[in-house]
């Protein structure tokens, strides 16, 4: 009597189990009405489309993905912005980069082409434009030699709006060379001046 007693009991309990489990995996799998999964915003892709006047190579790359630099597109850029006398390949700051991004943005360019008139600078080379002339404009301390300076043209876009775009980011030194038609950005100390005065690059 007491075995059909734990014998019913056992059944009555894997009844139970069954029922409340069934009801506890049906709730489990129930969506509310209209709350669907929200996809995943893609990251930012920051792309530079740039054009190298002595060389006359292009370069259109990502250097930039949501908040992190992508290597082999800074490794682009940083060959592409070669010192164009010697070959010399340095290392940018890349915010130098993110500089040129911001001014396209800021001027309503952002898939303009950059016309790069001078990139990195040996310090051979920088003497070298030092010594043509007493007056070049060019500085003995460069940025250029530093990797954080780079002498720009955007076609269609007059050389004194560029300017003042660029001192609008207060992001480091804009050159102003209205002569030459270029402006000088770089990422060192926030400065300006004009070809001719006492501040050069």
């Amino acid at each position: 009597m007491q075995f059909r007693r734990l014998a019913c009991g056992a059944v009555f309990s894997a009844l139970l189990l069954t029922f409340f489990g069934s009801r506890t995996a049906a709730h489990a799998n129930d969506v509310p009405t209209g709350m669907k999964p929200v996809p995943s915003r893609p990251l930012e892709q920051y792309r530079l489309r740039l054009h190298h006047l002595h060389t006359g190579e292009d370069i259109d790359v990502v250097y930039k993905i949501g908040n992190e630099y992508v290597p082999s597109g800074i490794a682009k850029l940083n060959s592409f912005l070669r010192d164009h006398r010697t070959g010399d390949v340095a290392d940018y700051d890349p915010k130098e980069f993110d500089v040129l991004h911001t001014l396209l943005a800021r001027l309503g360019r952002p898939n303009n082409v950059i016309d790069i008139v001078c990139g990195y600078r040996t310090p051979w080379s920088n003497n070298f434009l030092r010594g043509r002339s007493a007056n070049t404009g060019v500085a003995k301390n460069s940025q250029h030699v530093l990797a954080r300076a780079i002498d720009i043209r955007v076609p269609g876009i007059t050389t004194a709006k560029l300017r003042q775009t660029a001192l609008s980011l207060h992001a480091g030194g804009v050159g102003y060379y209205p002569v030459s038609q270029f402006v000088h950005v770089d990422v060192g100390p926030v400065r300006q001046w004009t070809y001719g005065t006492a501040h050069n690059d």
